[in-house]
């Protein structure tokens, strides 16, 4: 098939040769959405943008990442008016406060806690991130797309079976996937071949941190460090996602 717009990121991850190719298009996607937030674009100046920036809010990792961008003057704007949104929710949720304990019949009725509704709204704040949001969105389409390509370029499989495999945290969102994105003919042959490739993978780093363990030996001291020197980054990154630079 020939490569379309929504490939080329996932072509392009798979060619690093990494550790999972995922880790590398999830690095992707938020760096782009910061650069849409905060980026010479400017878009934290349009109205529409901001009244969901103002919505959402962001979550703790991400404010810091958008202080480390370095765009002092697009961060205060952002901050100026989701203050002013925050600042008016609050008030009325203070003015919904109503402190006290329940009575026996709100107990047995299952009516409100006192000071519910503020729970929920500082919940609500706490979770909601306008950056994880829209990185989650994206993030599915290119699960979606990995399926498609798997599906329709006959070389794929092939050169799926040439990579270094996922980290478990992307597997296990390729394999929730795969139950709705593939026939049962095509589970037939994609399983197989999905745990060969991740099972050689896994063992291929456990080799590589027990040399690295092994080279701190000092009868080992002028023995080739094989891959061991960024074993750990990189056994850290097949468990459980991210990138170690």
């Amino acid at each position: 098939m020939k490569e379309v717009l929504y490939t080329i990121p996932l072509n392009d991850a798979l060619n690093l040769g990494g550790e999972c190719p995922f880790c590398h298009i999830e690095k992707e996607i938020e760096q782009d959405l910061l650069d849409f937030v905060l980026g010479s674009g400017s878009s934290y100046m349009e109205s529409d943008v901001r009244e969901m920036t103002d919505k959402e809010g962001f979550c703790r990792p991400h404010f810091k990442k958008m202080y480390e961008y370095g765009n002092t003057l697009g961060n205060a704007w952002i901050l100026k008016t989701h203050f002013k949104k925050i600042n008016a929710e609050f008030r009325e949720e203070v003015r919904r406060f109503s402190p006290g304990k329940r009575s026996l019949k709100d107990r047995l009725t299952g009516a409100d806690t006192p000071g519910s509704h503020m729970s929920e709204w500082l919940n609500e704040k706490n979770n909601s991130c306008y950056i994880c949001k829209r990185a989650s969105e994206t993030y599915d389409r290119y699960i979606a797309t990995f399926f498609h390509m798997y599906r329709k370029e006959t070389d794929f499989a092939e050169r799926l079976k040439a990579t270094k495999g996922f980290c478990l945290s992307h597997f296990r969102d390729i394999m929730a996937a795969s139950y709705s994105e593939l026939s049962g003919k095509e589970q037939e042959d994609f399983y197989p071949m999905m745990f060969k490739l991740m099972e050689e993978n896994l063992l291929r780093l456990e080799e590589d941190v027990s040399w690295l363990v092994e080279k701190f030996d000092y009868r080992n001291k002028d023995a080739d460090w094989k891959n061991s020197k960024d074993a750990v980054q990189r056994g850290m990154q097949k468990l459980k996602g991210g990138l170690y630079e």
